[in-house]
Formats: C-alpha cells, structure tokens, sequence
C-alpha cells in the first residue's frame, strides 16, 4: 500500500478553500439570474419582461449579498486575499480563460454585431437580451433599449454590488470605503441616471442633448467635440450651452486644480468608471498585472501615443466643422490651428525649462519626439504641401480612434482581459486620460505615498495587490517616496501592508520626489532625512 505524503512546508492550508454551504447556494442564486439573462439572449419570449428583468438583476444581486456576507462578515477585519493564487479563476487557470473568452466575445457583439443581442432595425421592436430590457429604459428614458442602454444598466450593476463585495472586503479601511461609495454614486448618478434623463428631455423641441456622461472628460469622452455633440450642445439653449462650457472648463481648469491638491486619484480613483468596474468587479484579478520593467517600458510609449493619437484626431475633427472667413467668424481654421499650436508649443517649452530634472530621459527624448512630429505636422499644413489636415481626412482618423482606441482597445482587451492580465489594462496602456493626469500628477502634484522603510518586512503585498503594475516594495525597502505617473492612488498598498509602511499624503511640492536617496545604514542621517520631508 503506498502512502501520499503532503510535502508542503505552509503554515497554512495551501490549497483553496471549498466554498461554503451558504456560498453554493449564492452561487446558485446568481447563476439563476444569469441563465434568465441567457434565455433572453436565445430570444426567448417571457410574457412579462418587466418581471423577468427585475427577478434576473435581483437574482444577481442577492446572490452576490449573500456569498460576500458569508465570505467576509466570519472572518475578522483586515487582510482577505486568502488563496488567491490557489483559485483557478484568479490565478489564470482554466475557468479563467473562459471567463476571459466570454467577456471578450460579449464586447465584440456589443460593439460589432448588436443585432446578435436582439437590437431592432428599421423602426422594429426590439427582442432577446435588449428587449427584456425595453421597460426598463422606457420608465427612465421613454425609449426603447438600445445594446448601449444594456451595457450600461449591467455596467452601472456590476460597480454596485460588486463595490459592496469591496467595501466589506476592506471594512477596515476607510479611505476605501469612502472612495467606493464615491465610485458607486458617481456611475449611478452621473454615468447611468443622468444621461437617460436628458434623453427624456429631447423629447421637448428646445432640447438636443448628445447622449453625455457628465463625469467623462476629454479625451477619454472624445466624442465632446464632434460636430454632432458640439451642435446639439448649442441648439439645447442654455443648459446646452452651460454643459459644453462645463466640459471645456473641466479639461483646462478643474482637471489641473484637483490633480494638483490630490493627484490623478481624484478622478482615476473616486470617479471614472472605467476605474470603478477594475476597482470594484476587477478586484480579484488585480494580482495579475505585470510588474516587469518591460511591462512598465511599454505602457509610457503605449499610452503616451494614444494621447497623441487623441490630440491629432481632435484638433483634425474640429478644424473640418470651423469656418474659412475671417469677416464672418472669429474662431477660423488657421486661427484654431495656431492656437493649438502656440499652447503645446508652451506647454513643452515651459516642460523642458523648469521640470525636465523630473523626467527619465527616455521620457524627454519621447517628448521632443512627438512634439517634432505634431510640429511638422502643422507645418506641412501651413505650407501648403497637403489639402488634408495631418495627411489624413479627419473622418478617418475619428473612425480608427473610434474602433481601435474606444471599442477595441479600452472594451474587448481592456475588460474582457481582466482574467488574464489584471484589471487595469485599459488604464496603464491606453487611456489618454489617464495620461494627462499622470503628467500633471508626475509634474506638478502635492500627491505621493510616502513609506517607511526601517519598518518593511518585504512581505510583497504592496507589489503583488498593484494594480497598476508598480513594485512599491522597491520603494518602500529603500524609504523612497512613491511619485509615479501611473499610480492612481487607490491605496491598496497601504490598506494590505500589515506594518503601515505605506500612507497616501497631499503636501508641499519640496522633497516629495527623492529617487536618490536610498537608506544604507549609518550613510545616510535618518533623522535629518526625515526633518527635511
């Protein structure tokens, strides 16, 4: 008879832990609401739809309640990321790849075929998934569904409840208690509520709102100023006018303010929803982001270029719709075009004189690089060497942002990969937003984590929770200050650290980057260091 000996050396069970008996039966009822979601996407017909969406989005919702209660409120408050590397559908196992395969086909449905989801064509009525959805939409909108409207309502679901999954998760942190909250309200109110409500008010002939989600800010909204949007903007009267100059003012004036007082975290934190969906339904796959130097060398060329790619195709899209005479309109195309230019031209001058001591070389060079191609750019314009504006129609740049940028890249990969690359894909390698923050936050924040290196174990909780693919144990083991472009000031760190090395700080602009100082002993006069932070 042979005998299977256990060889762990774990002071723990090393395996993941089977799921309770309350867990299977949360499970259970979750997967009931999702297989009526099913039916409906077979165009099965249900005779009352209202019902039925109602039992299927309630069904998820108790079943997730459920699971989290009996998953969190047994055990004590703090760290519960217990077996996260033993299950197969967050350590990139089997079940989740097909999660992965899942997510990213509904996307390509969502975007490329919404007629598979039961989309009406030419006046129809809608059926499937979309149709069950139709009571829904007509009691805020009073219209029909449409794939978006779906979209939206499981999106705006998926942050509430799943934030509640967090905000027990972490009950013993209140920074991230508060900043879920402020995630959930802001994608409820401003995201979902909202937006459907001024489309009830296109019903009046004095309003032609563009479907707008107020907390979306260009570029990451870089339909704002599409002709279309800009027009019904100014044919809405003043609540038109109000919510352009909302937008415009948020892009030049209220963006830099707050970044500067708290970092990009104001927004990428408390309430974008793309950060929201990672924070919140991403939360158990938040481990799988790389954190190699490759990783991190791609994701500033990635997203840098994207941001071009964004400030192109918008001052391409502008420059079709503005007028050639000067007698007639004070906003022309050569005058728009040499206001652009003039601001980036001062923007990278005032860059390269007071702050290139804060940025890497390879970020300079990168820098000069784009900003002699967008310069030559406008040149060949101004030189009449092209009839285009940047070589290209500007339809045709505003179509491949629209499909590459906006549908594939930030829905099919940055989402359906959660599984297998994190949850963050979307806001380390493409969101131009994210970009603009990260510059202004590198630059000219009061933002930065600051950490206490005598007091770093080098556990690694702080590297592997990272969302955003930064190894802060690096930083923390040498008592160096975090300041990095790409962090979002989620505060995961801090909150799993079990030495409270890690705290999110806003103070003044003096000493908050110290990449040089690195603690060696009796080298360096710990004290006098740390009287000069």
């Amino acid at each position: 008879m042979s005998l299977k000996l256990n060889t762990s050396m774990a002071l723990v069970k090393p395996d993941a832990q089977p799921l309770s008996s309350k867990q299977k039966g949360a499970v259970a009822l979750g997967t009931s609401g999702l297989f009526i979601l099913l039916l409906a996407l077979l165009n099965t017909s249900f005779p009352h739809q209202g019902l039925f969406l109602t039992l299927a989005l309630g069904l998820i919702t108790l079943g997730v309640v459920l699971f989290t209660h009996d998953l969190y409120l047994n055990k004590h408050e703090g760290i519960k990321n217990d077996g996260v590397w033993f299950k197969a559908i967050t350590s990139r196992g089997t079940i989740s790849w097909i999660l992965g395969i899942v997510l990213t086909l509904f996307y390509i449905v969502l975007y490329f075929y919404p007629n598979l989801l039961g989309l009406a064509s030419d006046g129809g009525e809608n059926t499937g998934l979309v149709g069950l959805f139709d009571p829904l939409s007509k009691l805020l909108s009073g219209n029909p569904a449409s794939q978006w409207f779906v979209y939206g309502t499981l999106y705006t679901l998926a942050i509430t409840i799943f934030g509640y999954k967090f905000i027990l998760k972490y009950r013993h942190n209140r920074y991230e208690k508060l900043r879920t909250m402020s995630v959930m309200f802001f994608q409820l109110g401003f995201a979902f509520l909202i937006p459907e409500f001024m489309s009830r008010l296109n019903e009046s002939p004095n309003y032609n709102l563009p479907y707008y989600d107020l907390k979306s800010i260009w570029p990451l909204n870089y339909y704002l100023f599409d002709q279309w949007s800009v027009n019904g903007f100014l044919s809405s009267g003043t609540l038109g006018l109000s919510m352009l100059i909302f937008g415009i003012v948020s892009i030049f004036i209220i963006t830099p303010i707050l970044t500067y007082k708290y970092g990009k975290r104001w927004y990428c934190s408390w309430v974008c929803g793309c950060g929201g969906l990672a924070e919140t339904a991403g939360d158990s796959f938040r481990q799988l982001s790389d954190k190699s130097l490759k990783a991190w060398k791609l994701e500033r060329w990635l997203i840098h270029t994207v941001l071009v790619f964004s400030v192109i195709m918008t001052t391409a899209v502008i420059y079709t719709y503005l007028g050639r005479d000067p007698s007639r309109y004070w906003l022309t195309q050569n005058v728009f075009l040499t206001g652009v230019g003039v601001l980036l031209t001062l923007v990278f001058t005032l860059v390269m004189i007071f702050k290139r001591h804060s940025l890497g070389k390879d970020a300079r060079y990168g820098a000069i690089g784009y900003f002699v191609i967008i310069a030559s750019l406008f040149a060949m314009h101004y030189t009449g060497t092209t009839d285009k504006i940047f070589l290209i129609k500007a339809s045709s740049l505003r179509s491949a942002y629209g499909l590459y940028i906006g549908s594939i890249f930030s829905g099919v990969i940055g989402t359906g990969f959660y599984p297998i690359f994190g949850s963050r894909v979307w806001c380390r390698f493409g969101c131009p937003m994210a970009a603009i923050l990260g510059f202004q936050q590198r630059l000219f924040s009061k933002f930065r984590i600051t950490t206490n290196g005598g007091q770093c174990i080098s556990c690694g909780n702080c590297s592997t929770y990272c969302e955003m693919g930064i190894d802060v144990r690096a930083y923390a083991q040498k008592g160096e200050n975090i300041v990095r472009s790409s962090c979002v000031g989620c505060g995961i760190c801090s909150a799993v650290c079990p030495r409270g090395v890690l705290k999110l700080e806003n103070d003044t602009m003096k000493g908050r980057i110290n990449s040089n100082e690195i603690l060696l002993g009796n080298d360096v006069d710990l004290m006098d260091l740390v009287n000069k932070k």
